[in-house]
């Protein structure tokens, strides 16, 4: 069955259209999902697909939340209120419990300060509230030397870098995001949806691998202690089932800045073009410096808890070697474990957010982002 394809793009773009066409006309019927993309702060796509969705649909994106945690964290280290190389006890003193210290907040914002976890885990009224897990996080011993190493801190990178914000501020990262960014740029990104939203959320659906791709999943380390365990929670007295967060209405209402995050593909791909250029005529929110040095390779190499070659900058993933090679150097994003992924290239000026309903195998970006994203830096390059 051929789906209809929805929205538009501008001239020069009409590869990405005639890609997205294909994709999605070689996915299962039920297949739903967006893709938007801005050039020089100017939108050039926007399309979607599904049963139901349109453009102003809204997805859990995971871990795509966090580009919003960092890019508040930028933010602060480009007015001065947050310094990089001061020690994370300056701002947040009982977190030098347990020989943490000497980590410094750029150590802690590249994966690096082994607390990726709680030696219990935790609820999912903890998940959703920030301030509780840093509470828990503070008294935690960490799973390696802190700064010795480095792992993705999957649940809990954004209570650790929020506590920071709050400490330094007294306002929390999300109040922050509402008053500098969302709002200003009026983008359909929220930590913490409104009530009144909550009918354009679409609910999350499960992954539906092959049997082949099953198998695969199975034969992957499993047991509840294993640090990649430890940072997924899965050694909870009740393990967290990642797909289905979103469908929590406590993860949706109070928006935790680490998965927490719910947004259309407009949504992701506006705040990078927000971070870099200039949407609808106003202007960058972070200086050519801010971008470079978040977009600095902070951590290369083997991580700890992916069990295989990453690459951070600060906070963000180094989105070029991590994902697309075909990027400009120091790209910033991030993607989420549904599929989702968006992402800043400074050197071609463009923003790129994709969305999709049902959980990709095996996890993080959904692989047709890899064909998605090219055609669009084809194109952008043209441009």
């Amino acid at each position: 069955m051929t789906q209809e394809i929805h929205g538009t793009v501008a001239d020069g773009f009409e590869e990405v259209r005639e890609e997205f066409v294909a994709f999605v006309n070689g996915e299962p019927e039920d297949y739903e999902g967006q893709l938007c993309a801005y050039v020089r702060g100017r939108k050039v796509v926007d399309l979607w697909a599904g049963d139901g969705a349109d453009a102003g649909s809204l997805y859990g994106v995971y871990s795509s939340t966090k580009s919003a945690a960092y890019l508040v964290a930028a933010l602060l280290v480009q007015d001065g209120t947050l310094e990089l190389d001061r020690k994370v006890t300056y701002y947040w003193p009982e977190f030098a419990a347990e020989g943490k210290g000497a980590l410094t907040l750029r150590e802690l914002l590249a994966h690096r300060a082994g607390v990726v976890g709680t030696d219990t885990g935790f609820t999912t009224a903890e998940l959703a509230d920030d301030r509780a897990l840093a509470e828990r996080l503070a008294d935690q011993r960490p799973f390696w030397r802190p700064g010795t190493a480095f792992g993705y801190h999957a649940l809990v990178i954004g209570p650790l870098v929020g506590e920071v914000v709050r400490r330094a501020t007294g306002r929390t990262l999300q109040e922050l995001y509402e008053d500098r960014v969302r709002a200003p740029y009026g983008l359909d990104f929220f930590l913490g949806l409104p009530t009144a939203l909550e009918p354009r959320f679409r609910t999350a659906q499960p992954m539906a691998p092959t049997p082949d791709q099953r198998a695969l999943l199975d034969a992957l380390p499993s047991g509840p202690h294993t640090l990649t365990a430890i940072a997924f929670n899965r050694n909870a007295a009740e393990p967290t089932d990642l797909e289905a967060l979103p469908n929590e209405p406590v993860i949706r209402a109070q928006g935790p800045a680490s998965v927490g995050g719910v947004a259309s593909a407009r949504g992701l791909a506006g705040l990078y073009a927000a971070a870099i250029d200039e949407p609808n005529g106003k202007a960058p929110l972070l200086k050519p410096d801010t971008v470079a040095e978040f977009g600095q390779l902070h951590s290369v190499g083997y991580d700890l808890v992916a069990r295989a070659h990453k690459s951070y900058g600060l906070g963000f993933q180094a989105t070029a070697d991590t994902w697309h090679p075909f990027l400009g150097a120091g790209t910033i994003g991030h993607s989420g474990a549904g599929g989702s992924q968006a992402f800043a290239d400074p050197r071609s000026r463009l923003a790129y957010g994709y969305t999709r309903r049902r959980c990709a195998f095996p996890g993080g970006a959904a692989p047709e982002n890899t064909r998605l994203a090219a055609a669009v830096h084809r194109a952008a390059l043209r441009a």
